[in-house]
C-alpha cells in the first residue's frame, strides 16, 4: 500500500495536471497508465482505482489493460532492473546459472526487489542478442554479453548505490 506522504501527494497531483491535459480526448487510458507508471514506478491498486475515477471508467477495465500489456507493472521493481534473457540461445550457455547467481547475491527470488529498492532481478524471453549469449540487460541500455556466473559481482557492483 502506497504511504500518503508529501511525495506522492505531489505525483498525484502531476498525474491530474497530466489527465487534464488529455481530457476530451478519445482512448487516453493507455497513455495515462503509462504517465502514472512512470511517476510511481508501478501500478498498485491505488492508483488504478484513481486513474479509473478520475476518468470515470470501471477500475475493472483499468485493471483489464494494466494486466493484458506487459509493460505495466503491478508489482514494484527495482531501480536497477536486470532483465536476464532465458531464450533458447541464452539458457543452453548457461543463463539459468547467471540467473541463480544474481538472485544468490542479491538475495531476492524472481520478480521481488531488494531492501535498498536499488534491484529487482526479471527472466525475459529474448533480449535479441543471441550471439552474445548469456545476455544481461539492465535498465534499458546498458547490455552484458558471455556473461558468466563469476561475472554476477562486478556487475552488481558497477550499479551499486545507484537509485538510492
Amino acid at each position: 500500500m502506497l504511504a500518503v506522504c508529501e511525495k506522492h501527494v505531489e505525483l498525484y497531483k502531476e498525474l491530474d495536471a497530466y489527465i487534464e491535459e488529455l481530457k476530451g480526448k478519445k482512448g487516453i487510458l493507455i497513455n495515462v497508465l503509462h504517465k502514472a507508471q512512470e511517476l510511481f514506478g508501478w501500478l498498485p491498486e491505488e492508483v488504478q482505482n484513481h486513474v479509473a475515477e478520475k476518468l470515470k471508467i470501471p477500475t475493472s477495465v483499468v485493471y483489464g489493460v494494466v494486466t493484458f500489456y506487459n509493460f505495466f507493472s503491478t508489482k514494484p521493481k527495482g531501480k536497477n532492473q536486470i532483465k536476464i534473457c532465458l531464450g533458447t540461445a541464452c539458457y543452453v550457455k548457461g543463463a539459468d546459472k547467471v540467473m541463480e547467481r544474481f538472485l544468490s547475491e542479491l538475495g531476492v527470488n524472481e520478480g521481488e526487489v531488494t531492501k535498498d529498492g536499488n534491484f529487482s532481478v526479471h527472466g525475459v524471453r529474448c533480449l535479441g542478442a543471441c550471439s552474445m549469449a548469456p545476455v544481461v540487460l539492465i535498465g534499458e541500455k546498458e547490455f552484458f554479453g558471455k556473461v558468466t556466473p563469476d561475472m554476477v559481482p562486478s556487475i552488481i557492483k558497477k550499479f551499486q548505490g545507484e537509485g538510492k
